[in-house]
């Protein structure tokens, strides 16, 4: 896109109550998004906009110079792509009322190889948070993208795992692209920058407010071939990616999980109602013709040579985080022996020490 016109298009959506419909509606009615912004006020008030999003765009013209403007934006590694560039996601562009336009940093391009959604629970269980790290690494170690939300919980975990495995990730934000939440994901953020791309519809400055989130989930939907449900409430954000999911004709993969856990209900439903249900990276894959590299998909207590000890650990561990004298009950260890044994494990990257002596399968 001209820079004018591009320069015109960022200054438009940096202004209230000018989103993406309103967007697709300017550049129909204009011709051009450099027409609109600099008519006169009789041609804006001839054509569909309101009076106040009218005054809006004559108080921008007089005090700001939109090209700055957009070269402030791009200092600070932000670039945008709109639905006509030829970098524009072409996945994404084939869904109703996509975006017009993407904010993001990092690489673009990796959203046009195959990509897979993983969402799920914010407040998730270990189990969840260990299953959304372990299908992350795995996807992300075949060459597909992960895409998710980069929200607590499953999000956080997702991408987490696709960086361990040397992968791309990529993260659609619900705020602008300037706003991270939240905010202890700051150090995530820049690493999926330098690894993937973090993205989103969201002007600049945008903050988090709870309709942006199903807002942003057509979009986690939109990147992708098919969406996979670690973990979900009987009503949540994930189920609603779901239904965008369907409605965009994308696949729906459901991990099953523990009846007596609220965050398993929806996902259990959705296997219920026909969702594809997943237990193991091939599930996914061969879907799509795939074939699961074995080498490359070896989990952490293959990479490892495990003795006896700490594979009686790591099944305790395989569900759920245990208490210290938990594991000592159901593992026979001595005290100093399972501590010995949690220690070794942890230096390998396979538990996870948490507050009040608890540990987690990582």
């Amino acid at each position: 896109m001209e820079t004018n016109e591009l320069a015109s298009l960022f200054c438009l959506h940096s202004l209230d109550r000018i989103g993406t419909r309103t967007l697709w509606k300017i550049k129909s009615y204009f011709g051009s998004f450099q027409a609109c912004f600099e008519a006169s006020r009789q041609n804006l008030q001839a054509s569909f906009l309101s009076e106040e999003i009218i005054s809006r765009i004559l108080t921008a013209r007089a005090s700001i110079d939109r090209q700055q403007m957009l070269q402030d934006f791009m200092q600070t590694g932000g670039r945008i792509s709109c639905v006509e560039d030829e970098d524009y996601p072409s996945w994404l562009g084939t869904i109703h009322d996509p975006p017009y336009l993407l904010y993001y940093q990092g690489e673009l391009a990796c959203l046009n190889q195959l990509c897979i959604g993983i969402v799920g629970s914010r407040r998730a269980s270990s189990y969840g948070r260990t299953q959304s790290r372990r299908f992350g690494r795995e996807l992300a170690a075949t060459g597909i993208t992960v895409v998710s939300g980069m929200a607590r919980g499953i999000d956080t975990e997702a991408h987490r795992g696709a960086l361990e495995a040397g992968g791309k990730t990529a993260a659609v934000l619900g705020s602008g692209l300037d706003v991270i939440y939240p905010a202890e994901n700051k150090a995530l953020y820049q690493e999926i920058v330098a690894h993937g791309v973090v993205l989103t519809e969201f002007s600049p400055h945008t903050h988090p407010e709870p309709g942006n989130f199903p807002v942003r989930n057509r979009i986690i939907s939109g990147l992708s071939r098919g969406i996979l449900v670690v973990e979900a409430q009987q009503k949540s954000g994930a189920l609603i990616t779901v239904d965008f999911a369907l409605e965009q004709g994308r696949d729906v993969f459901a991990l099953p999980g523990p009846i007596n856990i609220k965050t398993s209900v929806g996902s259990n439903h959705l296997i219920k109602q026909g969702a594809c249900m997943v237990t193991e990276i091939n599930d996914i894959l061969s879907e799509y013709g795939l074939v699961q590299d074995n080498t490359a998909m070896m989990q952490q207590g293959d990479i490892f040579a495990l003795n006896h000890a700490e594979k009686v650990v790591l099944n305790l561990l395989e569900l759920d985080s245990q208490h210290f004298d938990e594991l000592v009950g159901q593992s026979k260890l001595t005290i100093g022996e399972l501590s010995t044994v949690l220690l070794q494990m942890e230096l390998k990257g396979i538990v996870k020490a948490l507050p009040g002596n608890y540990y987690v399968k990582i």
